[in-house]
């Protein structure tokens, strides 16, 4: 279990110190593991290159707050599709507010969205634009459950804090989908997620989940055999898959402006360019920017992995990572459809994970790769190609039109980190990779414990977490020697 995860541009390796899977001698070692990693300094564009070698590069991080001024979408498919939004001036001036939300991705939209609609004044501070980071760049795909799945929460936890949790595992597509309908946004919403398996282990695996689901309440899977998957995904590298019926995929980034535009419906104040330079701690606390301020009776810390080291505390138990996706030329309804026949999004159960799936003008949108370090690769099209035709050979023609790479944070357990820090701060990060669905609910989560409704909210505090083993400086290279191992698993079939 807890193979995979590809809706926010990562997998997750399943082992942790109550692995089953782990050898004796190495379950701790590599309970900071991810699956690939590349040492590749970043390189810059040459001003005339053409968009298809064009690389969408991550933000720089530094030891404080991010120094993004003025910073543009990078060149990316869904910049390039993105629906009008309005300009949002940065801050200038001293403003109050009931709520400052710092950041303007999945989380930090969400979360103001529940607190408008309960009345609350909300300010957003966004240090670039409107789903700059992973909510903007991620593969699209609502997959349920967290980056760990429920049984190995149980394990780590105990059956009844796990029963809480495990309640809210497939409450972020619904979530999404009531935001959708509601507001109308137009994010090229498509239904049906499917988990495509290479051999009879990875489909005993996908049986397993199914059970495991089903004793939470989950029963919209289905688990298909060999002529199944051969009529969802035209690769005959798969042996079966199982299709979950609530999953699907999104245009990521319209996804993000429409919840932006949802929020200002409602009274809500956006303000990109705006990073957060400081964070003043009290009973009122007020966040600074280079040119303005916001007072308030609530601090909600949304920035991931685009935080910096503004608040230290969570800087120390996680580490930015970054993953590449590319997008071809429009494949045509033909060629497209022969593809993907039912238009479902897929993600392979390896440990060296791949996911795809079809934008709505037919193009096919590839992605996989882990970067730790969150440093940007030299060559985009060069990672993630390969991986394309050997799903589908049938493209070797098939132009690359976008590339790009962004960065998401990966904490030690692989599950979210929640919490509060005073009596007023309150922060949700550490997706690990499977950010879409999960931001959602912790949005819901955070406004309902500013509301004082705290029961969902203290089952996700109460999980612990660690620092990485080596600091800051060897939590790289060690997972990279993690990484080694789940490749080598990932080449021998086991």
């Amino acid at each position: 279990m807890s193979r995979w995860c590809s809706n926010q541009l990562s997998y997750v390796p399943p082992m942790d110190a109550h692995s089953k899977d782990a050898p004796r001698g190495v379950k701790l070692f590599f309970a900071n593991s991810l699956i690939f990693v590349i040492f590749e300094k970043a390189a810059s564009c040459a001003p005339g290159e053409p968009i298809r070698r064009r690389v969408a590069s991550t933000s720089n991080i530094n030891n404080g707050a991010l120094e993004m001024p003025n910073t543009p979408y990078p060149s990316s498919y869904y910049a390039a599709t993105a629906n009008p939004a309005p300009a949002r001036p940065a801050l200038e001036e001293a403003k109050q507010a009931d709520v400052c939300v710092i950041g303007a991705g999945y989380t930090g939209l969400s979360t103001a969205l529940f607190l408008l609609e309960h009345g609350f004044s909300v300010v957003v501070l966004e240090a670039a634009r409107v789903g700059f980071g992973a909510s903007g760049r991620n593969g699209g795909q609502i997959v349920n459950s967290y980056s760990r799945d429920l049984d190995t929460i149980e394990r780590s936890v105990g059956v009844e804090q796990a029963r809480l949790i495990g309640a809210m595992a497939f409450e972020g597509g619904r979530v999404i989908r009531e935001r959708v309908a509601r507001y109308r946004i137009d994010c090229d919403l498509k239904d049906g997620g499917v988990f495509a398996a290479f051999n009879a282990k990875q489909m005993q695996h996908l049986e397993s989940q199914k059970a495991l689901w089903a004793r939470y309440g989950h029963h919209e899977l289905e688990l298909l055999d060999e002529q199944g998957i051969r009529q969802v995904v035209a690769c005959d590298r798969y042996i079966g898959g199982m299709l979950d019926r609530t999953g699907g995929h999104i245009h990521p980034l319209n996804l993000a402006l429409g919840e932006a535009a949802a929020v200002e419906s409602l009274g809500g104040v956006i303000h990109e360019q705006s990073p957060a330079t400081r964070i003043e701690r009290g009973a009122n606390p007020v966040v600074h920017t280079a040119s303005g301020s916001v007072t308030a009776q609530y601090v909600v810390v949304a920035g991931n992995a685009y935080l910096g080291n503004l608040v230290p505390e969570l800087a120390a138990k996680s580490m930015p990572c970054g993953t590449q996706v590319i997008t071809t030329e429009p494949l045509g309804e033909e060629l497209a459809s022969q593809l993907l026949p039912q238009d479902y999004c897929v993600e392979d159960c390896n440990y060296l994970l791949d996911y795809y799936r079809l934008s709505a003008d037919k193009r096919l949108i590839y992605g996989g790769g882990v970067v730790y370090g969150a440093r940007d690769p030299a060559d985009i099209e060069a990672i993630i190609r390969p991986k394309m035709l050997k799903t589908f050979p049938q493209l070797k023609d098939v132009k690359i039109d976008y590339a790009w790479t962004g960065n998401f944070l990966m904490t030690l357990s692989r599950l979210p980190q929640v919490g509060r820090i005073g009596d007023n701060i309150y922060y949700s990060q550490g997706c690990s990779g499977h950010g879409v669905t999960y931001t959602h609910v912790a949005g819901k989560v955070l406004a309902e414990a500013l509301r004082g409704q705290a029961e969902r909210f203290d089952a996700f505090a109460s999980l612990p977490h660690y620092p990485f083993p080596g600091g800051q400086t060897l939590r790289v290279p060690l997972s990279a020697l993690g990484a080694m191992y789940y490749s080598l698993r990932d080449r021998l079939g086991f």
